[in-house]
């Protein structure tokens, strides 16, 4: 009889940004472990609050599925004697296996023949094995931050305060930081502080809203965005729409109420972003504009509790952000009083890194990589890089953003045009940084991408350079987030650059830094630009197989374009109905290299016609192969090398490659070495998987 698995781990108020990612990780280890231990359930579900992250897995199994086991023994010449009699191999693998001698059977291996005996191994019951896991399995759940509490030794992202673990109507025995299991749950700390008997998740769940605790993530959501909007109409606007701010502020409460607070009019001379986080990053609250998109002096802010007087939670609220709004205003105006120009020769007091330097250091060095990217994309957009190259991180030092620091780049911007700056400089100052997160939008225009790339290009280098390298579970520098950022930069835009004459350009600016030798850390960071390369066309909707990827790549990555063009092209490619006789043909060729042959090829060692017209057909397919790539026409230059095909099958139904007179054994290497150089140019075929 399948029952339902329920389990909720009650706390203290936990950190928004902590709950969805715990909830995922419960249900796919859950999930992993039932499956593992051969134990049938049905779809895992989750939910959660501040308070508590709950995990239900309906129909699980009442014990494990049984299984037959075959253990192979000795083989059968140890096992028996010549007169077909037992020895005391066979008794002894018997006696072993608890098993008796007519209970053994001979297996034909590979190896020959051996013992064997099939064992039926009866399933344990579900609920002893998951009672048995439960402690390490809360103890497992991951969090950015744990902490310990009292004198306990366990830890969890905040004191445990309950532990409900049933499965069917049974509860599981497990104990966790001093707290053991029950059946029983709390509702709201303030509004509801009771205890509520669990029976079954749905009933639970009533019973958890009447006592003022909204369980399901998307229905809490859906409550905070109708009530921050039906506050917002109540005073003639609207919310200003922002799904993240949404997400988080559902994991702050338990049951959501809107309330709708002023501010002075006299805070909308901030600049509106200045304004806008003020509210959002330091108070949680939602901003409110009017229909054509301006703020309005007004914010909702969504309590997690029914106050006795909105009146006074609202003019409360409001205290605190007129203070936020005060220290933003004060701080804008003393800026106003500097220009960014006078602000640069400060970046000398600010490290970047005590092995790479100062901010004003890494400026002037990303400055010069911004110069040699547009003098290929863009001369003539050369002066306004130059310009915002060296204003993009003034801002670094200004009051603003040393109070807010999510304000970097946008503060930079306002402050350029309130100086007047050409907008193609204010814009790429702000642009420099994007994308600033995962999924984030790339610069929009050429001098943003162009100073985005030169400054991440620097870091990426210059931490490589210094030994300040990402791991499993690390990456301070956000080294992989940089990356992938210049190749969606590079793709998105797009743009066409040398990925190696970069690097070199940039390492030769960090010579006097470098812990290692030059040609070393690029080889190092271009293996790095691969593997995010390979894991964001892995990624693609476009459903590119991993082994048509990898072979793509081994044929370079210097233009970052070009290789995923070319890695389109391949996949096309493959689905020909000829592609495993093409395949075929480009892998024999490349096998047969073991080590290239440097010699050029001289044809008056030939002898044999289908040497001259593999020879004949390779120089005219190199060439209009060349024209192809140049024209980046990667489908082209694939059907020139499938043309040759039939004189590749030719040569070696024909030609003895490795032929008793060593000169005309080298030469016919040397024809195939340049073969294989020819279709290497654009893939590894060795590595595409045909059957």
């Amino acid at each position: 009889m399948a029952q339902t698995l329920y389990i909720e781990i009650g706390t203290e108020e936990m950190p928004a940004g902590y709950i969805q990612p715990a909830l995922e990780w419960m249900s796919a280890w859950m999930t992993g472990f039932l499956d593992d231990n051969r134990i049938a359930h049905g779809a895992a579900a989750v939910a959660g609050t501040p308070r508590r992250l709950v995990l239900d897995v309906p129909g699980v199994a009442d014990a494990q599925q049984a299984v037959s086991i075959e253990v192979v023994g000795p083989p059968k010449s140890a096992a028996y004697d010549a007169e077909g009699k037992p020895t005391k191999a066979a008794e002894g693998f018997a006696k072993g296996q608890g098993a008796s001698l007519a209970d053994i059977r001979i297996k034909q291996t590979p190896k020959g023949e051996y013992l064997c005996v099939v064992r039926e191994e009866a399933g344990l019951a579900a609920r002893q094995i998951i009672e048995k896991a439960l402690p390490d399995f809360i103890s497992r759940i991951p969090f950015p931050k744990s902490m310990h509490w009292a004198s306990y030794s366990e830890t969890f992202a905040r004191p445990v305060q309950w532990i409900v673990a049933m499965l069917g109507q049974d509860v599981l025995k497990c104990s966790y930081a001093h707290v053991s299991s029950g059946n029983k749950s709390m509702g709201h700390r303030f509004m509801s502080p009771v205890w509520i008997e669990v029976k079954d998740f749905e009933t639970h769940r009533e019973n958890l809203r009447k006592n003022h605790v909204v369980l399901d993530i998307a229905e809490r959501r859906e409550l905070v965005r109708k009530g921050a909007e039906e506050a917002a109409r109540e005073v003639g606007g609207k919310i200003l729409a922002d799904e993240e701010l949404l997400d988080e502020v559902t994991q702050l409460v338990e049951f959501p109420q809107p309330i709708v607070g002023r501010f002075e009019d006299k805070y909308l001379e901030l600049p509106p972003e200045l304004l806008i986080t003020v509210i959002k990053k330091h108070q949680r609250y939602f901003a409110v504009i009017d229909d054509a998109g301006s703020l309005l002096p007004y914010f909702v802010t969504i309590s997690n509790v029914v106050p006795r007087d909105f009146s006074v939670v609202a003019a409360g609220n409001a205290r605190v952000v007129r203070a936020r709004l005060e220290d933003a205003r004060f701080y804008y105006g003393e800026d106003r009083k500097v220009r960014l120009d006078q602000r640069v020769q400060h970046l000398k007091g600010v490290v970047f890194h005590s092995k790479i330097g100062t901010s004003f250091e890494k400026m002037e060095r990303f400055s010069k990589l911004a110069l040699l990217l547009a003098g290929g994309a863009a001369p003539e957009r050369g002066a306004h890089i130059e310009r915002a190259a060296l204003l993009c991180k003034a801002d670094l030092v200004s009051g603003v953003v040393g109070e807010f620091p999510e304000l970097q780049g946008i503060m930079g911007k306002t402050y350029a045009r309130l100086q007047g700056e050409p907008e193609a400089v204010c814009q790429a100052i702000y642009e420099h940084y994007l994308p600033n997160r995962s999924g984030g939008p790339v610069p929009r225009s050429l001098e943003g991408a162009l100073l985005s790339i030169a400054d991440k290009i620097d870091t990426i280098a210059a931490c490589f350079g210094v030994g300040l390298l990402p791991t499993g579970t690390t990456d301070p520098f956000a080294l992989r987030r940089q990356t992938l950022g210049i190749i969606r930069i590079v793709l998105e835009t797009p743009l066409r650059i040398s990925l190696g004459a970069l690097l070199d350009k940039a390492l030769e600016l960090l010579s006097r830094k470098l812990a290692k030798p030059a040609p070393e850390v690029k080889k190092e960071i271009t293996a790095f630009f691969q593997g995010r390369l390979q894991n964001y066309l892995a990624s693609s909707e476009e459903g590119f197989s991993p082994d048509v990827i990898d072979a793509s790549l081994a044929a370079g990555i210097d233009d970052l374009l070009e290789a995923v063009e070319r890695t389109r092209a391949l996949a096309r490619f493959t689905r020909r109905a000829d592609f495993a006789a093409l395949a075929a043909a480009f892998k024999r060729v490349a096998n047969i290299i073991k080590t290239p042959e440097t010699a050029p090829v001289d044809v008056s060692l030939f002898k044999s016609p289908a040497e001259g017209v593999l020879f004949e057909a390779l120089t005219k397919a190199e060439s209009e192969a060349g024209a192809l790539l140049a024209g980046a026409d990667y489908p082209g230059a694939l059907e020139a090398m499938a043309q040759m095909k039939p004189m590749i099958d030719s040569f070696f139904d024909s030609v003895l490659v490795m032929d008793p007179d060593e000169l005309v054994k080298r030469n016919r290497l040397a024809l195939l070495t340049r073969t294989r150089a020819f279709f290497d140019r654009m893939a590894d075929f060795r590595k595409i998987q045909t059957s």
